[in-house]
């Protein structure tokens, strides 16, 4: 009766007002809860050497210290002081493909955001109208025999709406921007591994050259000393065997040589990929151990801030989020459904009555829906989304864990290399000047031909490890900056732009200056 008496316009004000109150009701299901930081207040097991060993005079053995609290910088691979690999890295950062699947993933899931909040919080308004023309007998009015012919237009405004009593709606909403954070960090993990991946690579490629370098050095050295010995065979100071085994030393590192080229060819390949280009279209920078700085000091977050830094472990709270507000909307299913609708227009003979005083109509309805029995579907599925969210909770564990334990074993890799770099660079001096001596030796006819055997064969594998150390204590720095978060949160511009926005914005920069 109270509507009846209302215009229509206000009517539809009416139900506006309905559909706002409606969202002020309470949402079912469980609140999301941020899940708390480990109490803990150290990664490792012992206690750290705030100073780091060094090693003087080979790449990779200058001093580094950790620096509690510290916050990492954005662009933290700039400490490596390497022109050549920051442009490797901004090169990567608007051509890899995998990060722009990944920001493309994220504006999905911003846009779907947008969807559901129009979806779920607005009513659907729409415009129609028709035009018929029909015929009718006059019977089914109750007349004699006959039948009219005539045409029939309409317009009418609709209205729809669901009211979000229980909160459904708004959880459904919650889903959505859980998702789109989840796609958020997917992204910033996307750029973590690619630029961490780029400066390990890097230095992965400078260390087998330097280990290809040293090992053409050493065959140098052996096929010298095989030359010897062919000319002491000819004069009968030494035996055929002396010879052969010298030769099969030779032979086998040919082997080791190939064996680096290949694994060098292989890395540099990987380099190309990760910059988005074809290996035979790349260009890739040769890089060099004793080129790249090591990072002085090694920034060490507190521990309760590595959930908020790391983002796989942002990503599994974000999933915490979204299945937590599926258990909501799964309750909201089980609760009575509440839909008003609503449609004010005209209709009329001619089209030219249709706007004219007798022409107007309207109506508004409100329904409600109890789901009874449905075969136990509903209930199973929220027992689904409980179990959903119970798996979400264990995975963020887990990734909680797992980052804690990059972090210790990345601190404890960087102690040990430290020290190991030191004994290697020691044992690769040491093994020089034993095989230098023997070598001096042999061609003065008092130290074997064993002896220069086996001392050749240390310097080789001493070479070849310090080397690899050497590597190490750069890429061990790297794991580090990685395994706290990168510095994401430091960044001002976006995780990806296109090689053309990106072209796009130096060129209103330069037509600015």
């Amino acid at each position: 009766m109270f509507l009846s008496k209302l215009p229509p316009f206000s009517r539809l004000q009416l139900l506006a007002l309905t559909c706002a109150g409606a969202l002020s009701a309470c949402a079912v299901g469980p609140d999301f809860k941020q899940p708390e930081a480990p109490n803990t207040s150290s990664y490792t097991e012992t206690t750290l050497s705030k100073k780091l060993t060094t090693a003087p005079g080979v790449p990779g053995g200058s001093e580094q210290e950790f620096v509690d609290g510290a916050d990492i910088e954005a662009q933290w691979w700039e400490l490596y002081k390497s022109p050549e690999l920051d442009a490797l890295i901004k090169k990567a950062l608007v051509q890899n493909p995998n990060l722009g699947a990944a920001d493309a993933a994220l504006r999905s899931a911003q846009e779907n955001v947008s969807a559901q909040i129009g979806g779920q919080y607005f009513p659907a308004v729409g415009l129609g109208g028709t035009a018929s023309r029909q015929l009718q007998p006059s019977a089914i009015y109750g007349l004699p025999y006959g039948s009219d012919t005539y045409n029939l237009y309409n317009t009418s405004v609709n209205v729809t709406y669901k009211l979000d009593v229980f909160g459904g709606a708004r959880r459904t909403v919650e889903n959505a921007r859980a998702q789109a954070e989840y796609q958020q960090f997917q992204l910033e993990s996307a750029y973590l591994s690619l630029t961490a991946n780029i400066v390990t690579g890097a230095i992965r490629e400078a260390a087998l050259r330097a280990q290809m370098q040293a090992t053409e050095e050493i065959l140098k050295a052996q096929t010298n000393l095989a030359e010897v010995t062919e000319k002491q065979l000819k004069i009968g100071t030494v035996n055929k065997v002396d010879l052969t085994s010298q030769l099969t030393l030779v032979a086998t590192s040919k082997v080791d040589l190939f064996t680096y080229e290949r694994n060098l060819a292989f890395a540099r390949n990987q380099l190309a990929v990760y910059t988005g280009e074809l290996p035979s279209n790349a260009t890739i920078t040769k890089f060099d151990l004793s080129n790249l700085h090591l990072p002085a000091q090694l920034p060490l977050s507190v521990p309760s801030s590595l959930v908020r830094q790391r983002p796989d472990v942002r990503s599994a709270e974000a999933l915490i989020k979204s299945t937590n507000a599926l258990v909501g909307v799964a309750t909201a299913n089980l609760l009575p459904q509440f839909n008003i609708t609503g449609a004010i227009g005209s209709a009329a003979l001619t089209s030219a009555n249709l706007f004219g005083p007798n022409a107007a109509l309207w109506s508004i309805a409100g329904g409600i829906f109890q789901p009874l029995f449905q075969g136990g579907q509903l209930l199973a599925q929220r027992r689904g989304a409980i179990a959903n969210y119970e798996q979400a909770v264990y995975q963020y564990q887990a990734t909680v864990l797992k980052a804690f334990q990059e972090v210790a074993d990345s601190l404890r890799a960087l102690e040990t290399g430290a020290q190991a770099l030191k004994a290697a660079s020691e044992a690769e001096q040491f093994a020089y000047e034993t095989l230098d001596l023997v070598q001096q030796q042999y061609k003065l006819g008092t130290a074997s031909y064993l002896a220069v055997l086996y001392y050749q064969n240390q310097y080789q594998q001493a070479k070849v490890k310090s080397v690899s150390a050497q590597a190490t204590r750069f890429s061990d720095t790297a794991a580090l900056f990685a395994a706290l978060g990168g510095g994401w949160w430091n960044r001002t511009g976006p995780a990806f732009k296109p090689k053309d926005m990106a072209n796009k914005d130096q060129n209103e920069t330069s037509g600015n200056n």
